[in-house]
């Protein structure tokens, strides 16, 4: 691991960190998590990527060496590694679960229809077999109740039932529409995996992991929306894809005894009023 330097940064990096804190700021204002809960959350992030990830020969660095890469003081380096041996915090209990019946729902052709979209599922095998809510749910976990996660995934925006009484998954599923808890898991997931292709490819690291987009910035009101639509419906198009590839592998993988890997996949959209003051341009 190269040692962090301790010449002034670029002033291009630090441009692009105040771009890439500014929204992580308004939500820390907006709940509320002051400067200095951040300051010490970010110490203990700071003693716990220089213990895990800036060693020498694969030994730890002692706490002076910590204190000299990360500025904390030695004291509490020695306070902060000591904490480190806590667990990290486990995704909500209807994460884990959530997420792979999504993944089945979406995934497996018992559940999909000729266009590969999910079917409405009957609520019961006695009234679907198979090919029910309630036997989808069995697939994965035998040992809760198929109404449990349906209340569930109701509160959540996950799935709705339709006139026929039948469960529909919602095709934004990936992510719940409400659960604050539920949401920030995801947060925390999705924008650690992208920000840590970003800087992978930042530092060079070979090879490189996929982070493209595509962005303009004189377009009409009317011109987002519609782009903004297609990016929903192709995006999703995307991930279904990639969720029905991954699935596969993940049985074929099954009896493999090599070292497990894990890997995200996703996309975004986002749109806002354009500064005045630029040129129009365009890039992709």
């Amino acid at each position: 691991m190269e040692e962090p330097t301790s010449a002034m940064p670029s002033a291009a990096l630090v441009q692009a960190l105040r771009r890439v804190l500014k929204p992580l700021v308004r939500l820390l204002l907006e709940k509320g998590i002051t400067l200095q809960y951040l300051t010490d959350l970010l110490k203990r992030l700071y003693v716990e990527v220089a213990e895990r990830e800036f060693r020498i020969d694969d030994k730890p660095p002692t706490d002076s060496r910590i204190s000299l890469m990360s500025g904390v003081h030695r004291k509490d380096v020695s306070r902060l590694r000591a904490a480190l041996q806590t667990s990290e915090p486990r995704a909500p209990a209807v994460v884990s679960l959530g997420a792979t019946l999504v993944a089945t729902w979406l995934g497996n052709p018992l559940y999909l229809d000729p266009d590969s979209q999910p079917l409405p599922l009957p609520r019961f095998r006695s009234e679907g077999g198979d090919i029910s809510f309630e036997a989808l749910v069995a697939s994965v976990n035998n040992d809760i109740r198929s109404k449990v996660v349906l209340d569930e995934w109701i509160r959540l925006g996950v799935a709705h039932m339709d006139a026929d009484k039948r469960v529909c998954l919602n095709t934004n599923a990936f992510v719940p529409a409400e659960g604050f808890d539920e949401k920030a898991f995801y947060f925390g997931h999705n924008q650690h995996d992208h920000l840590a292709a970003a800087v992978h490819n930042l530092r060079g690291r070979q090879p490189p992991f996929m982070d493209r987009s595509v962005h303009y910035d004189a377009l009409s009101l009317a011109s987002v929306q519609a782009l903004s639509k297609q990016s929903l419906d192709q995006g999703m198009k995307a991930l279904l894809a990639i969720n029905k590839s991954a699935m596969a592998a993940e049985q074929q993988d099954a009896t493999s005894l090599e070292p497990r890997q894990r890997m995200t996949f996703g996309v975004y959209f986002y749109a806002e009023p354009a500064e005045t003051d630029k040129p129009p341009e365009a890039s992709a």
